[in-house]
């Protein structure tokens, strides 16, 4: 499907179960995309468990080209966040959920900057091995509740969401699933990060 508004087109891949409950808008960070096998197999469990997902490219498809040979692209923050109020937006015109953010790496800051910046959008906010830490000025002012789930053997990481969780004044909890990796590669790590959001979800997409 294509998410189009203010002469912006993303790609994205929406799913819908029905009598589903909430819609969650993955927002990826570090080069990664839509087609993320990850973040496909995570959207496939939320699915399961009632809740529509939107796997979005926050490129478009020039930038994204451009992006694969310079990296200029990724660590762009402010302009991921542009582009998922954009989404987020757009979803809003045209489905009735409640709106959740799932993000991952630098996607983390990319969708607090987003959710201090239009509150009124998103109801809560999950992020996986985040960078939480680079969404800076804009932590405090973030009100949705917050899930940190890091792994526990990504030390630096870890440090990083801890001094995040400390700066926000919204309800936050870290969760460091033992073992886990900054990708969560482990067998089972990333069912056990999937039934954690999943929870988190349902608790406030109300």
């Amino acid at each position: 499907m294509i998410v189009e508004s203010k002469g912006v087109r993303l790609l994205g891949e929406l799913s819908a179960p029905e009598g589903a409950r909430g819609l969650i808008l993955f927002a990826h960070g570090s080069g990664s995309g839509r087609l993320s096998p990850r973040n496909s197999w995570v959207a496939a469990r939320f699915n399961e468990a009632g809740l529509a997902t939107l796997l979005v490219d926050l490129l478009t498809e020039p930038e994204a080209a451009r992006d694969t040979l310079t990296m200029e692209y990724r660590f762009d923050v402010e302009l991921l966040a542009k582009r998922l109020i954009l989404a987020a937006e757009w979803l809003k015109a045209r489905h009735g959920f409640p709106l959740g953010y799932y993000r991952a790496s630098t996607g983390a800051s990319a969708a607090l900057i987003a959710a201090a910046e239009k509150p009124e959008l998103v109801a809560a906010v999950v992020s996986r091995g985040g960078r939480a830490d680079l969404a800076g000025a804009s932590l405090p002012l973030v009100r949705a509740p917050t899930l940190l789930i890091v792994g526990g053997a990504d030390q630096e990481v870890l440090q990083l969401n801890e001094e995040a969780q400390r700066r926000m004044t919204a309800t936050t909890k870290l969760v460091i699933v033992k073992g886990a990796t900054h990708l969560f590669e482990e067998p089972g790590k990333l069912d056990e990060v999937a039934k954690l959001s999943i929870e988190w979800f349902r608790q406030h997409l109300k």
